[in-house]
């Protein structure tokens, strides 16, 4: 089994709802993304195409951020998921420069939302419920919570809202896909041999587990 994720171009609007989601999901603290929009234009005035892609963490076969971790803080689980365990981690950042995606956040001190306000009740209540520790590193885990506490419950990644990515599942779109690469059967991997779905920069050698479908 391994777990990947598919975002149809064509089906994207750029609204940012992952990129909120992500935050609001993972109680991520200011200035931290663990999913982003870039947004390009070509052509020329008046004919000019505007053009979104959203970037995550691509949890790579051969992530390069787990071979320089010195600690074994960021690693790669059976399932493909790369994550980083927080009490191992140095904050020595070698992860963030290896990563050739830049998916990546370094937590350099506690910040509030509103600075000189005080912290709110709500951002309290997100330390408690998901912490982020101060001088370490955090990125995209593919909400492992959502998908670990699903199959505990019999349900199916990718097919069951509540054990599925916050942000596929919010995708207004329908732009996402979620779901085992290794079997041929799933929607994912349909989808990704009938739209020739290939990953971000495969020649970097990483083989990433996010994919593409292009215009």
């Amino acid at each position: 089994m391994r777990w990947g994720m598919l975002i149809n171009l064509n089906k994207c609007v750029s609204c940012y709802t992952c990129v909120v989601k992500c935050k609001q999901e993972h109680f991520l603290p200011p200035g931290a993304f663990w999913g982003r929009v870039l947004i390009s234009e070509t052509g020329k005035y008046p004919m000019v195409t505007k053009r979104a892609y959203p970037v995550l963490c691509n949890h790579c076969e051969e992530a390069k951020c787990v071979e320089v971790c010195p600690t074994g803080a960021t690693q790669k689980r059976d399932d493909g998921i790369v994550w980083v365990d927080t009490d191992k981690c140095l904050g020595c950042r070698y992860c963030v420069l290896a990563c050739p995606y830049q998916a990546r956040t370094y937590h350099p001190d506690r910040k509030e939302y509103y600075p000189g306000q005080g912290f709110t009740e709500f951002e309290e209540m997100g330390e408690r419920l998901y912490p982020h520790q101060v001088g370490t590193v955090s990125k995209c885990n593919f909400c492992m919570e959502r998908i670990d506490a699903g199959i505990e419950r019999g349900l199916k990644p990718g097919v069951d809202p509540e054990a599925t990515p916050a942000c596929v599942i919010i995708c207004p779109g329908k732009a996402r896909y979620f779901g085992d690469l290794d079997d041929p059967s799933t929607e994912i991997s349909m989808l990704v041999r009938k739209w020739q779905a290939t990953p971000l920069h495969p020649e970097y050698g990483t083989e990433p587990a996010a994919y593409y479908a292009a215009r």
